[in-house]
């Protein structure tokens, strides 16, 4: 085989390994998208912890409304119930499968709505160690992928975002095979391609013998020495509640 045919199959045989990780990659997230699908809504209460690099801490308490659509991405709603400096904030967030997502900050001091640009979804989310862009729900459009490897049921898959103000270059995800393909870690990629944060996810409880739940999160931002720990507690599933629970106006009710 001369060397021009040579670099002809060499050309196709990685163009061919190529489509190959993006289609399994593809895969992985839809069985995981598939394995949580049906849950209609919850609401659960949030404890987090702000600990900076000097080990210092502070507490906030949050509490999580969220409705499920199929036809596009969730609806959320966070309201901030402590301390006092914080008390009566929430956030609205419309996550999209083909399109940026929309967001809102309701501020108690002034009473008004402030809609987070695409630009600012980037940066944190009250100071936490989360962006606001790490709020919206797990949707397979928003990425394009690359599956990695897989060691004893633990898949490992590379995420794209589509959205060009991302913050992220690139998320690698960590799935659980054998636990109906929860996420167990996501480590993320500044715009430089450099580890920003690592999110990871513990103490896990099933619920109505389907949605897997982590207890605790963490995301450990490893350029700043900061992190932020979330624990969830008092899930409920199946609320009884609709769109108009998610609007602006119910953002301002949700955060007095």
């Amino acid at each position: 085989m001369n060397k021009v045919n040579y670099a002809l199959v060499m050309i196709c045989f990685i163009s061919y390994t190529s489509v190959l990780s993006q289609n399994k990659g593809l895969a992985i997230a839809k069985q995981a998208d598939a394995a949580d699908r049906g849950f209609h809504s919850s609401s659960v209460d949030i404890l987090m912890i702000l600990t900076n690099k000097n080990g210092q801490k502070s507490t906030r308490k949050l509490h999580n409304k969220t409705l499920e659509l199929q036809d596009d991405g969730d609806k959320s709603l966070i309201v901030f119930l402590s301390p006092k400096d914080v008390k009566g904030t929430a956030t609205l967030t419309f996550t999209h499968k083909q399109k940026a997502d929309d967001q809102w900050l309701y501020l108690p001091a002034i009473k008004r709505i402030k809609r987070i640009s695409s630009s600012n979804k980037s940066g944190p989310f009250m100071g936490s160690e989360f962006a606001y862009e790490d709020l919206s729900s797990q949707e397979v459009e928003k990425y394009t992928y690359k599956f990695k490897s897989e060691k004893e049921g633990f898949l490992v898959v590379e995420q794209y975002p589509k959205d060009t103000k991302s913050g992220y270059t690139k998320r690698k995800v960590t799935y659980n095979k054998n636990k109906g393909y929860r996420i167990e870690k996501i480590e993320f990629f500044d715009r430089k391609n450099a580890l920003l944060k690592t999110l990871t996810y513990t103490n896990y409880k099933q619920y109505l013998h389907k949605y897997w739940r982590a207890s605790d999160l963490e995301m450990v931002n490893h350029q700043n020495d900061k992190k932020t720990t979330l624990h969830f507690s008092n899930y409920t599933f199946q609320l009884n509640v609709s769109d108009s629970d998610f609007s602006q106006n119910a953002l301002k009710r949700f955060g007095q």
